[in-house]
C-alpha cells in the first residue's frame, strides 16, 4: 500500500506552482539553480547507458562513501550499519514519525518550521506539538521543546531550520538528546547544512550511539533535487525501525550523481561562497531598504512583508517572481529561496514594487 503523506505528489503541493511561465524566477521551493555538478552530471549520463541493469551496487558504494566521510560504521549487512541510502530525505523523515511516535508519543518540532512530518503524525493519530522559535536568535527553543512534551517520540531539529535558515547551537542539541524522556529520539534534518559556515555536524552523536538519527540530501547545495538522494544515519536498531515502511531499489543515476559529488575536493566550499555570496548581497539590499528579515545562513530566508504574505506571493507571481509560502505563525512573512544572481536582481525589481505598493 501507498502511504498517501510522503509521495512526491503530496510533498510537491507544498511549493508547486501550475502553469508558471518558462521565463519566470523561480525561487521557491529552496531548490539549486547550480545543478548537478559537471561531474555529477556526467556519471549521471553514463550510468543511463547501463539502466538496463540493476546495479544495486551503486547504492552500496554511495552508502560505504559516505560513511566514510561522516565516520560512522559500514557494513553490507542491515545489521552492521550506520547509514541507510534513500531517495531524498523527506522518506526517512516521514517513516521515523511512524517508527517513534503513536497517539501517546507526539512528534515535536519547531514553529515555523519544515511540516512534512506532521502529515505523516496525523495520518497514525499522533499529535504534533508546534514550539515556537526563540525571539531574536530565532532557533529551537529546545528546553521549551523538552516542557512541552515529556513523552514525546520524536523530536525534531531542523538545522538550519527551513524556512528561517538560522542554526540551533551544537550545546543545545548536545542538552536535547541528553535530556530526552527514556525511549525517546532526537532527529537533526541536516538538509542545508553544507551552505552553512558555522553550522555543526551531529553524525558524530550517532558515532556515539546516541538516540540520534541524522538526515542528509544531495537535493539542495549539491544541486540533486529533482534526481532523489539522500541517507539516514543512525544507530543500526533505530534505522531498523524506519527501514520497513519502505522497499524498492534507488534510483542508480542519482546514486551514481550522489557519489561523484562527494568526490569533488571543492565543491562544498565554491558552491557556499556562491551561494552565500549572493545571499549577503540581497541582505544588504533589504537593509538599505529598512526592510525586516531574518539572516540566514542557508539557501533560505524569511521577509516580513508588513502584509498578508498570500497577498504578497500573488503581487510578486504577477510579476513573473515566485516566491516560497507563508507559515500560519507568521502570516506576514514569506520565504524566499535564494537564486542567481541575475534571479535575485529581478526579484529586488519586483520586491521594491509589491512592498511600496
Amino acid at each position: 500500500a501507498t502511504l498517501p503523506f510522503y509521495n512526491e505528489r503530496a510533498l510537491a503541493q507544498l511549493s508547486m506552482v501550475r502553469n508558471m511561465p518558462p521565463d519566470a524566477v523561480k525561487i521557491n521551493a529552496n531548490e539549486n539553480p547550480l545543478g548537478p555538478c559537471s561531474e555529477a552530471a556526467d556519471a549521471i549520463y553514463n550510468t543511463v547507458k547501463k539502466g538496463g541493469r540493476y546495479m544495486y551496487e551503486e547504492t552500496y558504494t554511495l552508502a560505504e562513501t559516505m560513511a566514510g566521510i561522516e565516520g560512522v560504521k559500514f557494513g553490507y549487512k542491515p545489521n552492521d550499519s550506520y547509514i541507510e541510502i534513500f531517495a531524498g530525505s523527506s522518506a526517512p523523515l516521514h517513516q521515523a514519525v511512524l517508527a517513534f511516535c503513536s497517539k501517546d508519543r507526539p512528534f515535536v518540532k519547531a514553529d515555523p518550521g519544515y511540516e512534512a512530518g506532521e502529515r505523516a503524525a496525523n495520518f497514525i493519530g499522533a499529535k504534533t506539538v508546534n514550539v515556537p522559535l526563540r525571539k531574536g536568535a530565532w532557533d529551537h527553543d529546545v528546553k521549551a521543546m523538552l516542557a512541552a512534551a515529556p513523552n514525546a517520540g520524536l523530536f525534531y531539529v531542523c538545522n538550519p531550520n527551513n524556512p528561517t535558515g538560522t542554526l540551533t547551537s551544537r550545546a543545545d542539541i548536545e542538552y536535547l538528546v541528553a535530556n530526552r524522556p527514556a525511549g525517546s529520539v532526537v532527529m537533526i534534518d541536516e538538509a542545508y547544512i553544507h551552505i552553512s559556515k558555522n553550522a555543526i555536524p551531529c553524525t558524530d552523536l550517532v558515532a556515539q550511539d546516541k538516540d540520534v538519527v541524522v538526515l542528509r540530501t544531495f537535493s539542495k547545495l549539491y544541486g540533486m533535487a529533482g534526481l532523489r538522494a539522500g541517507a539516514a544515519i543512525a544507530r543500526p536498531d533505530l534505522l531498523e525501525k524506519i527501514r520497513p515502511y519502505s522497499a524498492g531499489a534507488m534510483p542508480i543515476t542519482s546514486m551514481a550523481g550522489a557519489t561523484a559529488s562527494l568526490h569533488v575536493k571543492n565543491l562544498v566550499p565554491e558552491r557556499r561562497k556562491i551561494m552565500g555570496d549572493v545571499r549577503e548581497d540581497v541582505f544588504s539590499w533589504l537593509t538599505a531598504k529598512s526592510v525586516e528579515f531574518i539572516p540566514s545562513e542557508s539557501n533560505c530566508f524569511m521577509i516580513n512583508v508588513k502584509q498578508p504574505g498570500k497577498e504578497f506571493f500573488n503581487s510578486m507571481a504577477a510579476q513573473k517572481v515566485y516566491i516560497g509560502r507563508v507559515w500560519p505563525v507568521w502570516p506576514t512573512w514569506v520565504r524566499v529561496t535564494v537564486g542567481t544572481k541575475d534571479e535575485m536582481a529581478k526579484f529586488k525589481d519586483a520586491f521594491a514594487k509589491s512592498y511600496n505598493a
